[in-house]
């Protein structure tokens, strides 16, 4: 199982990435193994601001419908539009290709209460 040490990493199994104010937010690779294959991702928030916990989308695989909950409050300003082609990319290539939103975190503090790489190993066991 893929756990990149540079991310951070939530409960839900979503992971952040951030560059700035600026966090890139997808599924963890343990998240998309469990879901199995991906066939649709959707996302109707971008342009909102959300709280942290909110579900600001869903992934549908062959099996199941999963929600997708905000790990920091902010403002979705990106969609990965390459996912309504490839909804594939979030199995093949989750920290990738595989990103989901881009956010304009509005408390960055919030990065404190998220997980590093060791914790969510922990987690995931």
């Amino acid at each position: 199982m893929n756990i990149p040490q540079n991310l951070k990493y939530t409960k839900d199994h979503e992971w952040v990435s951030v560059s700035g104010d600026i966090a890139t937010i997808g599924i963890t690779d343990f998240a998309q193994s469990e879901l199995g294959d991906i066939v649709y991702v959707e996302i109707e928030t971008e342009g909102e601001t959300l709280g942290q916990e909110e579900v600001f989308g869903s992934v549908e695989a062959v099996k199941t419908v999963s929600d997708l909950f905000m790990p920091l409050s902010g403002e979705i300003i990106e969609f990965n539009a390459g996912l309504e082609a490839n909804p594939e990319s979030v199995n093949t290539d989750p920290y990738g290709d595989g990103w989901m939103v881009k956010v304009k975190m509005s408390d960055t503090s919030e990065l404190e209460g998220l997980l590093d790489a060791a914790a969510y190993e922990a987690l995931v066991g």
